[in-house]
C-alpha cells in the first residue's frame, strides 16, 4: 500500500565516532607544543631599575643575567666573565640574535660593563638591558 507507513517499534540508535574528532585534537596538541617558543631565564630573579620608554623584548633572544653580588648566569649556570663570549658566539650561531642583559641594580657598573665588552666581542651586534617599566 503506498502512503502507508510500516511502524514496527524499532527505534534506530545513532552512534558518534569520537576517534576522528580525538585525532583532529591530538594532531593540534602536537602541533601547538612543536611550534611554542620557550625563552630560557637565567635562573636567578633580579631587581631591574625603573626606567620608562622601554620596549618589550624578542622571544628569540639570548639571556645573561648579573645578580646583585656580581655574578654571572648564562642558561641558569653561574659562569665567569671570561667564558661569557664564547658561550654567546655558541648560543648565536646560525642566527643574528638579540643579547639581553639582566643586571640586578646592585650590580657594580664595571661589571656590567665588562659583560657588555665580551658579548660585543663576540658578535652580537644587538645588545640591550632589561628594565622595570615605570609606572
Amino acid at each position: 500500500m503506498i502512503g502507508r507507513h510500516h511502524n514496527s517499534g524499532h527505534f534506530e540508535t545513532t552512534h558518534v565516532d569520537m576517534v576522528p574528532m580525538v585525532d583532529c585534537i591530538m594532531v593540534l596538541v602536537i602541533f601547538l607544543m612543536v611550534s611554542s617558543v620557550f625563552v630560557n631565564d637565567p635562573g636567578i630573579e633580579v631587581q631591574k631599575p625603573d626606567v620608562s620608554g622601554a620596549r618589550a623584548g624578542d622571544p628569540n633572544a639570548l639571556l645573561i643575567a648579573i645578580s646583585a653580588d656580581n655574578h654571572i648566569y648564562f642558561d641558569g649556570q653561574e659562569i665567569h666573565l671570561d667564558r661569557v663570549a664564547g658561550l654567546v658566539k655558541r648560543a648565536a650561531v646560525g642566527k643574528a640574535p638579540v643579547l639581553i642583559i639582566r643586571a640586578d641594580r646592585g650590580t657594580s657598573h664595571g661589571t656590567f660593563a665588562a659583560v657588555y665588552a665580551e658579548a660585543r666581542r663576540a658578535g652580537i651586534q644587538h645588545v640591550q638591558f632589561a628594565t622595570a617599566k615605570a609606572n
